[in-house]
């Protein structure tokens, strides 16, 4: 049997889910009469617990903004979801200019952490990579994450069920290398076992990540952040497209990102600044390519189109509509 303080503190939780709870709500959700109900409401406001009563057909019972921050009640789940809103935050640079609260905000929550909840996080944190395209994260399922994660430190194969942007449904064997942060996703990377090939998994289209016996060697050479973005830029997808471009490398990923394209490097010759404009390849893969015009309009350098030649028609469509455009009064 529950105690009356366990149940003014399940209470404050259901208040705290938002809306109006009617009286007959919270009693059966509380196991209790609706006289209990009213007292435990009376012991809330003696906290300084800011409950508001409505009145009417569809009234009962609801918080109130407050003049300070009632004690808050967070299920597992939704402090680990906190905690990674935080912690993306920080990373990737979206939080305010006053750092020093998103850091106080998660040693608070992280110090009443159940254990075995703290060492999930933990864990999750070390796998965690982030690229430098901040984003609104989606919300892969928190189980899958953390079982991926654990796979990732302990060097685990996990089982996982995924379906892929055609709606394929499939069970695959995974080494997983670690998880990214990219463009507001969470991604997984790591070898395909039954194919012996790498590969990079969306986390909100796996339903289901089970650990499975034995191990694996990490990989050497690039991280998991770099294994994501070269995975992007050489997808197949319909289109292979190759150009030169002559600029700064700077210059070319502020429209092509390592995301999207690969770009040939080529050393210097002795006395050549590491930034001096010079031909560079770019490499990239498209299902469509009628975004790609607008983009080299905008970089504005010097280029040579490789391959294919629809693009070449597309920029000269372009570069035909915008001088007509100009060339009206």
């Amino acid at each position: 049997m529950p105690r009356p303080t366990g149940r003014v503190l399940t209470l404050l939780e259901l208040l705290q889910s938002g809306g109006t709870r009617t009286v007959a709500e919270l009693a059966d959700r509380l196991g209790v009469d609706g006289r209990t109900v009213r007292r435990y409401v009376d012991q809330l406001i003696d906290l300084d617990v800011p409950v508001e009563s409505v009145r009417g057909r569809y009234g009962g019972y609801r918080l109130a903004p407050g003049c300070r921050l009632p004690p808050l009640m967070l299920s597992d789940d939704e402090a680990l979801a906190v905690l990674l809103g935080l912690v993306a935050g920080l990373r990737t640079g979206l939080t305010t200019t006053e750092r020093t609260a998103s850091e106080t905000a998660s040693a608070k929550i992280r110090r009443v952490l159940p254990t075995h909840v703290a060492r999930r996080l933990d864990t999750f944190l070390e796998a965690l990579a982030f690229t430098d395209q901040p984003g609104d994260f989606d919300a892969p399922d928190a189980g899958v994450l953390l079982t991926i994660a654990d796979a990732v430190r302990h060097r685990r194969p996990v089982s996982i069920r995924y379906t892929d942007r055609d709606g394929r449904r499939s069970e695959r064997t995974l080494h997983a290398y670690g998880i990214v942060a990219h463009s507001g996703r969470w991604y997984v990377t790591g070898k395909d076992a039954r194919i012996g090939e790498d590969r990079t998994f969306r986390l909100d289209r796996i339903v289901d990540a089970r650990t499975l016996p034995g191990s694996f060697e990490a990989p050497v050479g690039p991280g998991p952040a770099q294994r994501v973005l070269s995975g992007f830029a050489t997808a197949e997808y319909r289109y292979a497209v190759t150009l030169r471009i002559h600029g700064t490398v700077e210059q070319i990923r502020a429209h092509l990102p390592a995301g999207v394209a690969r770009l040939e490097e080529y050393e210097p010759v002795a006395g050549e600044d590491q930034v001096t404009e010079r031909w560079l390849r770019v490499e990239l893969r498209a299902e469509r390519l009628d975004w790609l015009p607008p983009v080299l309009a905008s970089l504005d350098r010097p280029f040579v189109i490789e391959r294919p030649d629809e693009l070449r028609d597309l920029v000269i469509g372009l570069a035909e509509r915008l001088a007509s455009h100009a060339r009206q009064a």
